[in-house]
């Protein structure tokens, strides 16, 4: 399947990042080709989304390590990536995967150290070695999201045409391709099930308004574009067969951080009785936390609030509280879709996150 947006581009030893502060009046990529450059992408949400972001540091090491111009030893070339994940996880610090790229990758050059000897020789053995896992990542991320459409598209089975909410940006602008929650839409779109898809403007850095409308406008996929202020009516006016959100981090229990207004749209749901479904990479899932308590939100500049395209809007001198995510509570969400399926709810109301993910790895393992 051609993908048909691409957040990242990735060719001939250069690396290229769709600016999405332009969008949809600007379609511009910008040069990323240095940690300094994919730091501030980052940071300034040029690059958003939890996988895109992951992807997008891993990437923008990779070239700056292809053209470091001074030969490093081992141990130097070792310090050298480590210290710059270090950097890189300092740009925003919701997305749990932005840290499990940065400590999958430790962990992988830390066992081939090992095997090699402390010269020069060794040290472009660990480069490559990170250039090529990085590099890994675009092809797994879309492999993955498919994955997701595919599971997710299933718990729509008994209906044969669906309308679906849902909130921010998860398609190929979040992603290395197709996406996790828009990716469910979109094969519920490519099987002829979507009757029509709604999307949230997702105030205040709008990127439902610009960026889901551009994708799903792009796809030819059946569209309409609401207020947050205007979901719950919607839902009671329109007959919303599910709703269908990303992630930025699930914990062990199934709490959730994602884009805020999503908590709202889960407590709306439950009150609609309206299936209300999490779509997320494996990478997205952090069970070293077990609850949403232990999730740091982060809390954006008070501008973007209080201006749109650098005009004022609100009043001077008003207080500002602009936290970029939510934490939706397992209680509401009624089921995790991740590449290895759909995590159920256990006895409780929450989810068995860890116990899920082991089962199914250990299966996989076994074909």
């Amino acid at each position: 399947m051609l993908l048909s947006l691409e957040a990242i581009r990735y060719k001939n030893n250069k690396f290229e990042i769709l600016n999405q502060l332009l969008l949809p009046q600007e379609f511009i990529y910008e040069d990323c080709s240095s940690v300094e450059q994919g730091f501030s992408a980052i940071k300034t949400m040029k690059v958003r989304g939890a996988p895109a972001i992951a992807i997008s540091a891993a990437l923008c090491l990779a070239i700056e390590l292809k053209n470091l111009k001074s030969k490093l030893n081992l141990v130097e070339t070792k310090k050298y990536i480590f210290e710059k994940l270090d950097y890189l996880c300092e740009s925003r610090p919701t997305a749990v995967n932005l840290f499990k790229m940065a400590d999958e990758m430790k962990s992988i050059l830390q066992n081939e150290l090992i095997h090699l000897e402390n010269d020069i020789a060794g040290g472009e053995s660990l480069k490559n070695l990170f250039i090529k896992k990085a590099e890994e990542l675009l092809q797994i991320d879309i492999s993955d999201n498919m994955s997701i459409g595919h599971f997710g598209a299933e718990c729509f089975a008994k209906q044969s045409q669906v309308k679906i909410l849902t909130h921010c940006n998860t398609g190929s602008l979040a992603t290395a391709g197709y996406g996790t929650a828009l990716g469910i839409i979109r094969t519920l779109h490519s099987q002829g099930k979507l009757e029509h898809a709604y999307a949230c403007e997702t105030r205040p850095y709008n990127q439902g308004a610009r960026l889901t409308a551009f994708e799903l406008v792009y796809e030819k996929i059946s569209a309409t574009l609401i207020s947050d202020s205007m979901a719950s009516f919607l839902m009671k006016e329109k007959g919303i067969h599910g709703v269908v959100v990303g992630a930025d981090r699930v914990v062990a229990n199934g709490d959730t951080a994602n884009k805020i207004g999503t908590y709202q749209l889960a407590i709306a749901a439950k009150y609609h009785n309206i299936p209300f479904y999490v779509a997320a990479p494996s990478t997205s899932i952090d069970c070293n936390k077990k609850s949403g308590k232990e999730i740091t939100i982060e809390e954006r500049p008070k501008k973007e609030l209080t201006h749109i395209n650098n005009i004022q809007i609100a009043a001077d001198g008003i207080n500002v509280w602009n936290p970029s995510f939510d934490i939706t509570p397992a209680t509401l969400i009624t089921g995790i879709v991740t590449e290895l399926g759909v995590i159920p709810k256990n006895t409780i109301g929450e989810f068995d996150v860890s116990e899920f993910l082991e089962k199914k790895k250990k299966l996989s393992s076994l074909f």
